[in-house]
């Protein structure tokens, strides 16, 4: 059995589903809460699977740039407007609705390459072993709601 880790980052974070029937269509936010958990068959010469530190490093400045943004369907028609008012913090998803099931599968995918580009810093204070992978990725919407990715490959 592998030894697993969770690291949980939290940003606040809005989105607007616009295809949704309901409330959900207008724009709202989220204290959410992304759990990132690692997992590795041994442990390191620290007797970790990585140093939590690590984890951070490697994700939190890119995670930081959905903080206090709001995520849109590229299809909707205020998408522009918004984009051009607010720039960097609106935050596209190509015609697809960016429900918190999308968000899980964009952060894990990206959180695997972050990862996999930390681990080959030469200079990185924290070591990621080349054991260490990503398993999942859960993203909290509310206390009580959350989806999850994990790949089926060996990430």
């Amino acid at each position: 059995m592998p030894y697993r880790i969770c690291k949980t980052l939290e940003i606040e974070n809005g989105h607007l589903l616009s295809r949704h029937p309901d409330k959900c269509r207008f724009p709202h936010g989220h204290s959410r809460k992304v759990e990132i958990v690692l997992q590795a068959a041994e442990l390191d010469a620290n007797g970790m699977v990585c140093d939590f530190k690590a984890v951070k490093m490697a994700v939190g400045e890119w995670l930081d740039t959905f903080d206090h943004s709001l995520c849109m369907n590229t299809d909707d028609p205020m998408y522009p407007a918004l984009k051009a008012a607010y720039g960097e913090r609106v935050i596209g998803f190509d015609a697809t609705e960016p429900t918190t099931e999308v968000l899980a599968r964009t952060f894990f995918n990206r959180i695997r390459e972050l990862l996999r580009a930390y681990a080959d810093l030469p200079e990185a204070p924290y070591k990621l072993g080349e054991n260490v992978r990503l398993v999942r990725v859960r993203v909290w919407e509310t206390s009580s709601s959350w989806a999850e990715y994990e790949s089926g490959e060996d990430s």
